[in-house]
C-alpha cells in the first residue's frame, strides 16, 4: 500500500452525564432528493439514536454526490446540514470522513454542520479498543481502474481545477461520471469490487489496531481473524435504501461496557 499515512484521533474526554452509548457509526446512505424515505430514516436515526450517543461517526458516502460546498444552500442539502447541526449542537461529537461520492466536502460544510473532518484512515481509542476507521474504497486494490481514478480525483490539482468550474457544469460532469461508473460495474466481477485481503492485513499491521470499521462495499458483515497473534475483528457497515420494496440500512454501536453491536435500519440488534 506504499507509505500509508494514518492520523491518530485523540480520544474524547469521558462525560459521565452521557448515556450508555459511546459511539455510533454509519456510512453509505447516498442521500439524494429522489430518495425521501431513506433521508427520513436517517433523520429519525439522528433524532432517536445519535442524539443519545456521545459520538457519531459518518464514514463516507453520506451523500449520493457532493459537487462542492457552494451547493450547501439547495433545499435538500440545507435540510441535511441543519439536521446534522442540531445533533452537534445538542452536544454529540460528530465526525465526518470522506467517501468516494462526497470527498469534496470541505471546511464550509464542516462549519455549517459542526462536524470534525477526519482523514482516511484514522486511528482512535473507543471504550478500551484501539481501532482504525476508514471508508473502505482505498482497500479495494484489485479494482485497478478505480484506484487510478481515485488517485486522480483526490489530487489537490484536480480538485482545485474542478471546483473552479461553475456549479452547474460540475453537476453535469458528476452525472456523467456516475453513469459511467454504473456501466463499468456491470462488466466487473464482484470480487474486485470488494476489499483486498492483503490491503486489510496491511492496514491492521501498520496501525497496530484490533478493530476496524468501514463501509463502501455494501456487504455488511463481521469478519473475525482469530489466527492472528492477537484477535482482530473487521466490521463492514451496510448501505441504506429505504425507498426500495425491501428496506436496508443500519449502523454499529459501541456501549460503555465495550460491547460492539450491529443494528438494522429499524434499530433491531443483529447477531
Amino acid at each position: 500500500m506504499g507509505d500509508l499515512k494514518v492520523t491518530p484521533l485523540a480520544p474524547a474526554e469521558p462525560d459521565t452525564a452521557q448515556p450508555d452509548t459511546v459511539a455510533l457509526f454509519v456510512s453509505d446512505l447516498h442521500l439524494h432528493v429522489a430518495m425521501p424515505r431513506t433521508a427520513q430514516a436517517f433523520f429519525n436515526f439522528l433524532q432517536h439514536q445519535a442524539r443519545r450517543s456521545q459520538q457519531l461517526y459518518l464514514l463516507g458516502d453520506i451523500f449520493e454526490y457532493w459537487a462542492g460546498d457552494d451547493d450547501i444552500a439547495t433545499p435538500f442539502n440545507q435540510h441535511v446540514v441543519s439536521t446534522i447541526r442540531a445533533i452537534s449542537a445538542a452536544g454529540v461529537a460528530v465526525f465526518w470522513m470522506a467517501g468516494n461520492r462526497d470527498f469534496l466536502v470541505g471546511d464550509r460544510f464542516a462549519a455549517a454542520t459542526g462536524v470534525r473532518l477526519l482523514p482516511d484512515p484514522v486511528v482512535t481509542q473507543i471504550a478500551g479498543y484501539r481501532m482504525v476507521l476508514t471508508h473502505g474504497d482505498a482497500q479495494c486494490t484489485d479494482d485497478r481502474a478505480y484506484m487510478e481514478f481515485r488517485a486522480r480525483v483526490r489530487s489537490q490539482d484536480w480538485q482545485q481545477k474542478f471546483l473552479a468550474l461553475p456549479l452547474a457544469e460540475r453537476k453535469a460532469i458528476i452525472a456523467d461520471l456516475r453513469s459511467g461508473s454504473r456501466e463499468a460495474q456491470r462488466s466487473k466481477s464482484s470480487d474486485i469490487m470488494d476489499v483486498n485481503a492483503g490491503a486489510i492485513a496491511t492496514l491492521f499491521d501498520t496501525t497496530d489496531t484490533e478493530v476496524m470499521i468501514h463501509g463502501h462495499t455494501h456487504r455488511p458483515a463481521c469478519h473475525r481473524y482469530p489466527a492472528h497473534p492477537s484477535p482482530r475483528v473487521r466490521y463492514v457497515l451496510p448501505d441504506w435504501d429505504c425507498d426500495a420494496a425491501v428496506q436496508r440500512g443500519g449502523w454499529i454501536g459501541i456501549s460503555a461496557d465495550g460491547a460492539i453491536r450491529r443494528f438494522d435500519v429499524n434499530g433491531h440488534a443483529l447477531s
